[in-house]
C-alpha cells in the first residue's frame, strides 16, 4: 500500500480572510467547499467564529457551516479565537475546533492584541472545557518566522509545543510557518524534534511568500509529518503578518506526492477545477505553479 498524505483545504478560511474590498459571498464560499469536496479533499477549514468587524470576510461561518453538514464524510474545522468563538462553534456543530496563537511575542499582539501568556490561559481552558469526543487543531503560528520578531530561535519555539502538547494527549498540533519564510532545514530540525519527543500529532501549515512552501513540505514530510494544510488557488495570507502572501497551493501539494507516488485520495481533474475556481476569486491574489502547466493540467 502507498504511504499517505492527509491534505487539509483551507482555503474557504485562511485563503479568503484576507481579500480586501467586495465580501466574498456565503454562497461563493459554499461552492468553492462544495467544488473542493468534488476533488475527495475530506478536510477543510471552512470559517472562523471571529467578530466580522475584526475579519469581515468571515461573516457567515454558520450557514457556510450548516452547508458543510450536508457533505458526507467531511471534516469540517473552524477557527475559534476566544470563549465566545467556542461556544458558537459547538452550538453550531464544528466538527473540529481550531485554537491558535502564536510562538513570537510581536505577532501575537498584532494577531490578537494579547501577550502569549494570556493567550495561552485563555486557551487552556478552552482545551479543557472542550467536550469529550471533539476533536481539536491546536495552532501555532510564527514557529519559524515572525514579522515583527524576525527568525524564531528553535529552542523557543519548542518551549511553546511542549506547553502545548501537555495540554491533552490527543489534540492534533498544527506548526505554521505564517510568513512563508522558513528554510527546509529548520523545518526539517523542528518537526524531527517535534514527532521524536512528542508523536506523530503534528500537522505543518505552510506559505509560499519566498518560494519555499513545497520545499519546506517536503521537509516535513521527511521528517515525519504526515497532515498538511494547502490552499486551492495558492491564495490566502495573513492580515497581521505584513508581505505574507499565499498558502502552499494544494494543487502543487498534491502534484509532488502524486510524482512521489504517495496518496492524497484527491481527484486531480476536479482539484483543478477547485484551484481555478479560488483563484478566481475577486480579490484573492493566486499563487502555486501547476495550473500554469500545460501538460499538467491535461494529465488524467
Amino acid at each position: 500500500m502507498p504511504e499517505t498524505a492527509i491534505i487539509s483545504e483551507v482555503a474557504p478560511r485562511d485563503g479568503i480572510q484576507s481579500i480586501t474590498g467586495a465580501p466574498v459571498t456565503t454562497e461563493q464560499k459554499i461552492a468553492l467547499i462544495r467544488a473542493c469536496y468534488e476533488a475527495g479533499l475530506r478536510r477543510m477549514e471552512v470559517g472562523s467564529f471571529v467578530s466580522p468587524k475584526a475579519i469581515p470576510q468571515m461573516a457567515g461561518t454558520e450557514a457556510v457551516l450548516a452547508a458543510c453538514k450536508q457533505m458526507p464524510g467531511l471534516e469540517a474545522t473552524v477557527l475559534v479565537p476566544n470563549r465566545r468563538g467556542f461556544e458558537a462553534a459547538l452550538a453550531h456543530g464544528a466538527d473540529r475546533l481550531g485554537f491558535f496563537m502564536s510562538a513570537t511575542a510581536g505577532h501575537n499582539k498584532a494577531n490578537l492584541n494579547r501577550t502569549r501568556e494570556e493567550s495561552f490561559a485563555e486557551l487552556a481552558a478552552l482545551v479543557r472545557d472542550t467536550p469529550k469526543g471533539t476533536l481539536i487543531r491546536f495552532n501555532l503560528s510564527c514557529v519559524f518566522h515572525c514579522p515583527f520578531d524576525g527568525v524564531v530561535p528553535e529552542a523557543e519555539a519548542l518551549d511553546w509545543v511542549e506547553r502545548i502538547v501537555a495540554l491533552d494527549p490527543e489534540m492534533e498540533i498544527a506548526l505554521a510557518d505564517t510568513t512563508g519564510n522558513a528554510s527546509p532545514d529548520q523545518v526539517n530540525r523542528i518537526f524531527r524534534h517535534a514527532i521524536g519527543a512528542w508523536g506523530h500529532r503534528f500537522a505543518f501549515h505552510g506559505h509560499d511568500t519566498y518560494g519555499m512552501g513545497l520545499a519546506n513540505v517536503m521537509a516535513a514530510w521527511e521528517a515525519g509529518c504526515r497532515v498538511f494544510d494547502s490552499a486551492a488557488g495558492g491564495i490566502g495570507g495573513c492580515p497581521f503578518a505584513p508581505g505574507a502572501t499565499g498558502n502552499v497551493a494544494t494543487e502543487d501539494v498534491v502534484w509532488m506526492f502524486r510524482r512521489m507516488g504517495v496518496a492524497t485520495g484527491v481527484d486531480w481533474n476536479r482539484l483543478l477545477v477547485a484551484a481555478d475556481m479560488a483563484a478566481s476569486i475577486p480579490g484573492a491574489v493566486p499563487g502555486g505553479r501547476m495550473r500554469a502547466v500545460p501538460a499538467a493540467r491535461q494529465a488524467a
